[in-house]
């Protein structure tokens, strides 16, 4: 693993070890690149969660890299910094990840996927609608608020606002999937993998999208689990949400030719 600085700042600290570390106050934007063993068919940015609030680096954010590397991805985990903690601006997320779009730009061209769950799934939707010369092939989303947690369009209804006021702000500029907002159709195919009784990110997120992909003609492939909890990620992979890694393994082949 190679870390690559995409802004100044003193380097990340995590808290806790692997295979659990939880990065709560970044302090600056980077890359954990993690090169395929094999020769590299494509690369993939990816986006842990952790509601804004942090980052969890490992189950969402190493743990996937490592996934994607056995697809024969080379995987960039991108460590960004939060809307609102230490006087960042809503859309600090976003701006690290065009760092990390910019930086990949210098490479040798290969296919990019955005992969991204829970929050970082809200970034990789982000990220999929954004005009920069490096555009993605596909984006990988699980489990992510990509728009009901919209003020206008919030479920349940009536849903408080998040704190920081960044944080609202930014759900509220990036609702991806609502089309009557402006630029929240992403410009790639998209696999969503949600789960059926998710509390936390109801499946409404989901269904948002997929109406706007109808009416669009978007590119969505869609898979809701009925046994999945919030965060299964690669470890909660008791029930129906264990053909997810093969579906997505399936879909990056079908993308990458």
């Amino acid at each position: 693993m190679t870390v690559i600085a995409l802004s100044p700042g003193a380097p990340n600290h995590f808290d806790g070890t692997p295979p659990d570390r939880i990065c709560r106050q970044p302090t600056r934007a980077e890359l954990h690149a993690y090169p395929s063993p094999t020769p590299a068919r494509g690369r993939a940015l990816v986006y842990a969660g952790g509601g804004y609030l942090q980052l969890m680096h490992d189950k969402e954010g190493v743990e996937i890299a490592q996934w994607l590397n056995t697809l024969g991805l080379d995987a960039y985990v991108l460590v960004h910094r939060l809307p609102g903690q230490g006087g960042q601006p809503f859309d600090i997320a976003l701006q690290d990840g065009l760092l990390a779009l910019d930086h990949l730009a210098t490479l040798p061209p290969l296919p990019l996927l955005h992969v991204g769950l829970s929050s970082g799934g809200h970034l990789a939707g982000v990220m999929a609608c954004q005009p920069h010369a490096l555009q993605a092939a596909g984006a990988v989303i699980a489990y992510a608020p990509l728009n009901a947690n919209h003020r206008a369009h919030k479920f349940p209804a009536g849903k408080p606002d998040f704190p920081p006021p960044e944080k609202q702000a930014f759900y509220d500029a990036w609702p991806i999937g609502i089309a009557t907002e402006p630029r929240g159709l992403p410009r790639c195919p998209v696999f969503l993998a949600y789960a059926l009784h998710d509390p936390i990110v109801p499946i409404q997120h989901a269904l948002n999208l997929i109406v706007a992909a109808q009416q669009h003609r978007l590119d969505v492939e869609a898979h809701v689990f009925p046994q999945a909890e919030h965060g299964f990620a690669l470890r909660g992979l008791n029930g129906t949400q264990r053909e997810w890694p093969g579906l997505v393994a399936k879909w990056v082949q079908e993308r990458l030719g």
